[in-house]
């Protein structure tokens, strides 16, 4: 993996070079924000792994920043101290992708960014999924609602071509956890915080909501709140 670091913590970085190095993988490093926002417009990495607390310009505003930009495909894990369900949809928001609280395990850390840059190859084959006004196309990777582009990140991404693949019928927590993390779902609600990023992309300007939630079970995607 090309990794990108934008840590402050000499430590903590010293630490993820040595362990990922270790492995093949090559770790560029950047102790300030904006210096990690250049060096990630500027070049190519599969993942990035982006503290939240950062000299120069913090790690919510480089996250924005990034993909206000257009850099959408690059999938971010944030690492932060912080682990209110607030903070992170703030950050799912930004367009995070995934979240690991301080202190953490390299071997966990390694696990999640594997699971990240293989959610975020696109797929094999040309597809458009379509519910009601909603259009996926799983090629580019490009989503749209009655004409006006969505952004999503490449775990909303994830998360809302299962739901169209299925939609109209009912995605149990449990299929989208497993969808998502396999059998290593972390531990806390983190599939809210992503629905909750998803529901705003999709539904926020929008009268119809699409995105149901059923609750105790799970969620479904219709134009139809009425529909089984």
């Amino acid at each position: 993996m090309q990794i990108l670091l934008i840590e402050d913590h000499k430590d903590i970085a010293a630490n993820v070079a040595e362990y990922f190095g270790a492995r093949g993988d090559a770790v560029a490093h950047a102790t300030d924000g904006r210096i990690g926002l250049e060096l990630a417009m500027n070049e190519q990495y599969d993942v990035i792994v982006l503290d939240l607390m950062l000299p120069g310009m913090d790690g919510l505003t480089v996250c924005r920043n990034l993909r206000s930009a257009g850099h959408t495909r690059v999938p971010i894990l944030m690492l932060t101290a912080k682990d209110l369900l607030e903070d992170k949809v703030e950050g799912f928001e930004a367009g995070a992708d995934d979240y690991l609280i301080k202190p953490f395990s390299l071997i966990e850390l390694d696990a999640r960014l594997k699971a990240l840059v293989r959610r975020a190859s696109p797929p094999d084959t040309p597809r458009v999924l379509t519910v009601g006004d909603l259009k996926f196309d799983l090629n580019t990777l490009e989503a749209e609602r009655a004409g006006e582009r969505i952004k999503l990140n490449p775990t909303t991404r994830r998360i809302l071509a299962v739901l169209m693949q299925h939609a109209g019928r009912v995605v149990t927590r449990a299929e989208l956890e497993h969808e998502l993390w396999g059998d290593r779902a972390p531990e806390g609600d983190f599939l809210r915080a992503h629905m909750h990023a998803l529901r705003t992309a999709i539904d926020k300007n929008f009268s119809v909501k699409l995105l149901h939630t059923i609750h105790g079970t799970g969620y479904r995607l219709s134009p139809d709140p009425l529909r089984p």
